[in-house]
């Protein structure tokens, strides 16, 4: 019994007082650290580190990007990860609730959250279009095997078929003219048979009903799987960038929510480092599997490595698929591989879903929306696939593409760059600095303090600067975007940021004060219930005067009483600095 009360006294606690949790029992946490730093790998790294930094990396010379690549990630990606894990793990609230911090600048939540739902919307296409290859490759032969189907032109040249040998009889022209034209089985079944592609993004054609029905039953899957919540120079750097902030997730608003749900002295600071090594390993380790494969699809083309595959999310389904091919046992091998490509974008997509959920509840925060979590999450799942089965008609890549450029670019740096400076500046990094000291038991190390105040909103600033100076419109292979496409590109990246200022003036407006001096103080001041969430945990500048706690399970008993209760009666009422009011002879 004294080991017991020795323990108490240690973590705080007075005799007679509750013993103190580090769990929230309201919203809910991790069951153990490595369900947060799984998770959070899973979110990191999906599709993206597939498909997109591959493409990417060849669209700005390959090994040249690698050196804006690793530039953006040291001084830019990890520093505003460990950021955004340490600010959802010190409020454990999600992208809106955390910015309590600053109440001005909540619109920057409300920007997360429209990129969240743009990025959930075609995501999970793309997660349907490799659950309709899994299901393809369960067959004898894969059906992008040969040249020999009904989809296939006089232009396909597979690698185990005959094609090229069976036109000995076509004349030198003729042959000359086929040579210039090859393309690979996969890549005629990706574009003229699984997308029947069309020819202009307004023609939007039929919608595809494999794919309809693939997208269904990935949103059941992400549905299924959240019902229980969380336990269950130029454009080369503008490129790198965009990629490092897609990546990592950073400015999604789901790391601030995964780490909503950390214990309050968890090290956050480990985990973001481990988790964005891990995260960009991944991208370079794919880069090299992909480009052997183009490599070799080009000698056996004859043709430059340009045009070998397709751009976008077809260079994951046209060279992996191809490279399948040559395997013993392909059929296996390819229901592994889209097997393993579903769960990565799994991984991201219920991240995604959550970011939005938790949101929804944390703002509405009573005790019923707690309760009818679940057909919140329904009610966002039908919602986003309603939304995106316009992506699963002819014209749909054509709008995945246009998503994926405009409102998950740059808009998440605009963003990043946004949130980092009301932290640090109107925040105050010193506020800062003491509140992750509070949670982790030591300050951030110098070179985070470095890049949050001055080197990370630096290099973004330059970056946008100079990819305004050097825009080029979107095109697909050959396809140009018309104009009227582009503007819709550019209003769905303007409505994630244009949250910021109308809120912000919004704020302003609503905020006390005579003089917009005064409104402008009383707009960015800290809320009085920003802070750590349990109460056991606000100490210091965070503790209130008066403590609850106490109050309720320790009982005074006046040693006279009669004079005890002629005293409280004459005693005056003191407000205390948590707003309650107490009589002076209440304390102990």
């Amino acid at each position: 019994m004294a080991d017991k009360c020795s323990e108490g006294l240690l973590n705080g606690a007075v005799p007679g007082e509750r013993g103190k949790q580090d769990k929230s029992v309201k919203r809910g946490n991790w069951g153990n650290q490595i369900e947060f730093v799984l998770t959070s790998v899973g979110y990191a790294v999906g599709l993206g580190n597939v498909w997109r930094f591959p493409y990417l990396c060849y669209r700005n010379g390959g090994g040249a990007f690698m050196f804006p690549y690793f530039i953006m990630l040291v001084f830019c990606g990890i520093p505003l990860f460990f950021m955004e894990l340490s600010f959802g793990q010190f409020a454990s609230q999600g992208c809106l609730g955390v910015w309590r911090v600053s109440p001005m600048f909540k619109g920057v939540g409300y920007g997360m959250m429209v990129v969240s739902t743009y990025i959930g919307i075609y995501y999970n296409v793309v997660i349907c279009i490799a659950f309709y290859y899994f299901f393809v490759s369960m067959t004898h032969v894969l059906p992008w095997t040969y040249c020999s189907n009904p989809w296939n032109t006089p232009d396909c040249v597979g690698v185990l078929d005959g094609n090229l040998s069976s036109r000995a009889a076509l004349n030198l022209t003729q042959l000359l003219n086929t040579t210039q034209k090859r393309t690979s089985p996969s890549e005629e079944y990706w574009r003229r048979y699984v997308l029947n592609l069309s020819d202009d993004i307004g023609n939007l054609g039929e919608v595809r009903l494999p794919l309809l029905g693939c997208l269904g039953v990935s949103w059941v899957v992400v549905f299924l799987c959240l019902i229980k919540g969380v336990k269950s120079s130029g454009k080369v750097w503008g490129d790198a960038a965009s990629q490092i902030f897609y990546s990592l997730g950073c400015a999604w608003g789901g790391l601030i929510t995964m780490a909503s749900y950390n214990k309050f002295n968890n090290n956050c600071y480990r985990d973001s480092i481990i988790i964005s090594i891990t995260n960009c390993a991944t991208s370079v380790y794919a880069g090299f599997v992909i480009f052997s494969i183009l490599g070799f699809m080009a000698n056996h083309l004859g043709v430059d490595v340009s045009k070998v595959a397709d751009h976008g999310p077809g260079l994951a389904f046209v060279a992996y698929p191809e490279a399948l091919t040559l395997l013993p046992i392909s059929p296996l091998w390819s229901i592994l591989f889209f097997f393993m490509l579903i769960l990565l974008g799994l991984g991201t997509q219920f991240c995604l879903l959550e970011t939005l959920v938790t949101a929804i509840v944390d703002e509405v925060g009573n005790e019923w929306i707690i309760r009818k979590k679940t057909f919140v999450t329904l009610g966002v799942a039908v919602a986003g696939f309603l939304l995106g089965v316009p992506l699963t008609t002819q014209a749909g890549i054509y709008w995945l593409l246009l998503m994926d450029n405009y409102a998950a670019s740059f808009s998440l740096v605009v963003i990043s760059c946004i949130m980092c400076v009301a932290i640090m500046y109107i925040y105050g990094h010193r506020n800062y600095f003491k509140d992750i000291e509070m949670m982790l038991g030591f300050p951030p190390p110098l070179f985070f303090q470095i890049c949050w105040r001055f080197i990370s909103p630096a290099i973004i600033f330059f970056i946008l600067v100079f990819t305004v100076i050097q825009y080029r419109p979107i095109s697909y292979n050959e396809y140009v975007y018309p104009t009227w496409a582009i503007s819709i590109g550019f209003l769905m990246a303007l409505s994630s940021v244009i949250c910021i200022p109308i809120y912000a003036i919004y704020k302003v407006c609503r905020s006390e004060g005579d003089t917009l001096l005064e409104r402008l103080k009383n707009a960015t001041k800290a809320s009085k219930d920003w802070g750590p969430a349990l109460p056991e945990h606000r100490s210091g500048r965070y503790a209130p005067a008066f403590s609850p706690s106490t109050e309720s399970h320790l009982e005074v008993q006046p040693l006279q009483p009669e004079k005890g209760q002629s005293e409280a009666a004459a005693a005056s009422p003191v407000q205390g600095s948590n707003g309650s009011a107490h009589s002076q002879d209440s304390r102990l």
